[in-house]
């Protein structure tokens, strides 16, 4: 293993130095428990099902039952039974806990609709506000992190916010061993933001456990909290939806019964101009309506660019009777930008004499075309939900999901090239001393393309015993569906240098564009159906033991491929795949402590590929296991929460070339990555929360051509990663609501270029430093943030180098009502 660099080596120690106070005297320290018992209700006496409730400053608590009931241990004391949440009023019920008794707190009312309190996981004032103890996506059954034998990360609300970001992008800086590759692009399909864990590349393409794409940098207004899955998840999740590295889940704002209202205006460096507005209101005694709302505008820190939003998000909520509950939403995106620059190599980093991005000549403030060479995305989202009580035991929920991307406009990007190949160009500048004097200036066009996507999901749950077993299980049925129309176009507009103040770059512009032949097309145009059924259960052998297995059966039809004439270039194909999880928890110390392992599969579909005799080959499924291992804490009373997990991940069927050719394929390749991960979220004082993260991944091609074998794949990004943030808020007996936070990111270099024939090209390491000061009041909010404050010039992609964002400082302010 290589050294660690210094500014992971300080974290990883300081995270080792605080585990190694949590030795087992100090663990078993804790207070003798006792059992907290009650029930919660709504306004209108209707049993609140899984709300989560909790001690105040601490970490103890539970979800209730589907009668409301709830029950949990917690160390001997005098504490506040709390349930806080935005339109909730905030409910505080002393209590005090004795070792060895039970304690029965009166009925706890809440001035909520039992929708609300069923969607959203209503969160306890907890010792850190930036945890979340319950998740209903993860395993599709409400499960505490302790009794989930798979990692995942969540990046609350609450941090959003205190953090000013606007996207879900931005939002994942805040979880270790995910890193983003490449930035949105818009275009239909497969224009979200990439990203590249455990190893794998992945998109955020799951909204609320089911399918929810988004084709550009995705607003946050509307989000709750994000969830970064770990591993392999293609048994609850599919592959359409997955990479092999995990998956990201959004999930979103839901009505409540109570009226609210916040507007907010932010400004800021590049023109930055935001507008949201979250409203709330009864309609009626059974209907909630709610709608979140951005406009945003950015310019760039390049001397050309922009970016313009439009993010409406309304929900409906109706409870229908006792038994019966709908929620009816949608997402629509629209955007209008310049493409970000994307440098691709055309020659390779060998025969430019290069091995780090430090040594190209690329103008970091110089977009190299107008910025009125811009194109149009939309994407519109559309949900349906039904849940049905059958009885006390048993759940049914109906999904519904239909996802449209849209896109239309020409995309920029660039070639870097040798001397010799720019010669004779039209742009007739001097010789230069060296290597790569020129850039090869390209658009990628979509022309009208569409991607459409269906989901039909149902889901039994069940929470019963046998003897005196828990089991919590999930049985469900899952049809997808996807029609693509997508159709891109590729255009050259000439050599151009890559750094020469004279030349005219913004001649690249909307009139050249417009006056481009349109070319071939290239076209992406199927339709798949993919029918599944899965199951899940969660069974408690003993009160600290849980085993928990699952297995999906999945069906995907292929009806081949098109031309744009309609005459077709790929046969149709049909595949069986079956995805196997198991999982075991034992916890040596109950609700503190858990030790976690788990086997989890994720498989793909791949297209058809030319085989060794010239001929389609209908290729296999790619096939990926993981084995998992780690530790689960939720220590002093919720003031140390944290993962710490090894993974070993092996793909099968990798696609290949055959050796000595460019063309044809054989699909035996194999795949290792495998790594070491770390999240810490504590409160080491009172008022200051700390979120620290660290991840190493190892991957390589274990069977693969001469060229790559045993090297690391140029789409795993770097093997070091860390991030930390560090919050305070002042007493409330001092200025109620100011707090003050800072934090930043590492990450080693990154070889986005890594054969034998074309070299080794990196992209340097960086280290981001941000930091934000706010005044959060009943009333109003107000909050300046700083974004990579060193004005730190860094580079992120896979086979690409893309320039990333310079300083920026962010002001905010929103009233509410």
């Amino acid at each position: 293993m290589k050294r660690l660099q210094p500014y992971t080596f300080y974290l990883f120690t300081a995270i080792l130095v605080l585990f190694t106070f949590i030795n087992p005297t100090h663990l078993y320290a804790q207070k003798a428990k006792g059992t907290v018992t009650g029930k919660v209700v709504t306004a209108k006496n209707e049993p609140a099902d899984n709300v989560s409730i909790g001690l105040e400053g601490t970490g103890y608590g539970t979800i209730t039952k589907s009668n409301g009931e709830f029950s949990f241990r917690a160390p001997a004391g005098s504490y506040k039974l709390v349930i806080s949440y935005v339109g909730v009023d905030h409910v505080e019920v002393p209590v005090v806990v004795k070792a060895g008794e039970t304690v029965t707190v009166p009925a706890i009312t809440v001035n909520a609709s039992l929708s609300q309190l069923t969607e959203v996981n209503v969160i306890a004032n907890r010792a850190n506000r930036f945890t979340s103890k319950v998740s209903t996506d993860v395993g599709k059954i409400p499960l505490d992190n302790l009794e989930n034998a798979q990692s995942y990360t969540t990046i609350t609300n609450e941090l959003i916010k205190e953090q000013q970001i606007f996207t879900v992008d931005e939002a994942l800086r805040n979880s270790p061993g995910i890193q983003k590759l490449w930035d949105a692009t818009g275009r239909a399909g497969d224009g979200g933001g990439y990203f590249t864990l455990r190893g794998f590349v992945t998109q955020a393409l799951v909204r609320n456990g089911v399918a929810g794409l988004v084709t550009n940098s995705i607003d946050a207004v509307n989000v709750e909290k994000i969830e970064v899955i770990k591993g392999p998840s293609a048994t609850l999740f599919g592959s359409t939806l997955t990479s092999f590295g995990g998956l990201i889940n959004r999930v979103t704002k839901k009505p409540y019964e109570t009226f609210g209202l916040e507007i907010g205006e932010t400004v800021g460096s590049y023109n930055l101009n935001r507008t949201t507005v979250d409203l709330n209101t009864p309609l009626g005694s059974k209907v909630a309506f709610r709608l979140n709302a951005a406009y945003n505008y950015e310019g760039s820190f390049q001397n050309n660019g922009m970016s313009r939003t439009y993010a409406v998000a309304p929900s409906l909520s109706i409870k229908a009777n006792d038994r019966l509950s709908f929620l009816f939403d949608a997402e629509m995106f629209y955007g209008r930008g310049s493409a970000k620059p994307f440098f691709f190599f055309y020659s390779t980093p060998k025969d430019l004499g290069v091995t780090n991005a430090n040594q190209l000549k690329i103008d970091y403030n110089q977009a190299y075309s107008n910025d009125d060479v811009t194109s149009y995305s939309r994407s519109l989202n559309y949900f349906a939900q039904a849940k049905y009580k059958i009885s006390d035991k048993f759940t049914s929920q109906t999904v519904f999901s239909s996802s449209n991307s849209f896109s239309n406009g020409p995309s920029p990007y660039y070639y870097l090239i040798t001397d010799e190949i720019a010669m004779g160009a039209p742009y007739n500048a001097p010789d230069l001393p060296g290597q790569g004097n020129y850039i090869l200036r390209n658009d990628q066009s979509t022309a009208n393309s569409k991607l459409g996507a269906i989901e039909i999901q149902e889901n039994i749950n069940g929470d019963f015993n046998i003897g005196s077993v828990r089991n919590r299980f999930v049985f469900g049925l899952d049809f997808q569906r996807q029609n693509s129309h997508q159709i891109y176009l590729d255009h050259q507009y000439g050599y151009a240098p890559i750094n020469d103040p004279n030349f005219d770059y913004g001649n690249f512009n909307k009139q050249l564009v417009d006056a481009m032949d349109p070319g071939t097309p290239f076209p992406y145009i199927y339709k798949t159906n993919t029918y599944s059924t899965y199951l899940s259960d969660v069974v408690n052998l003993t009160d600290r033991l849980i085993a928990s297995v699952g297995l999906r059966v999945d069906r995907f039809e292929n009806k081949g491929t098109y031309n744009v004439d309609g005459t077709q270039s790929g046969k149709p194909y049909s595949q069986t795949a079956f995805s196997p999880k198991f999982g075991l928890i034992y916890q040596p110390i109950k609700e503190a402590l858990s030790l976690f392992a788990n086997f989890q599969n994720g498989f793909q579909n791949t297209q058809v590929f030319i085989g060794e005799n010239n001929q389609p080959v209908t290729p296999k499924i790619q096939n990926a296991t993981q084995i998992e291992g780690g530790v689960k804490a939720e220590l002093f009373n919720g003031k140390l929460n944290g993962t710490l997990s090894y993974y070993r991940i092996n793909l099968t069927n990798v696609i290949r070339n055959v050796p000595g050719s460019n063309v044809f394929k054989v699909q035996d390749g194999t795949q290792q990555s495998k790594g070491f991960e770390a999240e810490i979220i504590a409160t080491p004082v009172s008022a200051v929360n700390i979120i620290a993260g660290f991840s190493y991944n190892d991957s390589k091609y274990t069977k693969a051509g001469a060229n790559v074998q045993g090297l690391r794949p140029n789409t795993a990004g770097s093997p070091y990663l860390a991030n930390v943030y560090i919050s305070y808020r002042l007493p409330q007996s001092l200025i109620k609501g100011l707090g003050v936070g800072v934090g930043g990111n590492y990450a080693s270099n990154n070889k986005i270029i890594n054969s034998v024939s074309e070299g080794t090209f990196e992209l340097p390491s960086y280290t981001l430093l941000n930091a934000s000061v706010y005044l959060d009041r009943p009333k109003y909010r107000l909050g300046l943030s700083g974004n990579n404050l060193t004005d730190k010039h860094y580079y992120t992609g896979y086979t690409t180098i893309n320039p990333q964002r310079l300083r920026q400082f962010v002001l905010s302010a929103s009233y509410k009502l």
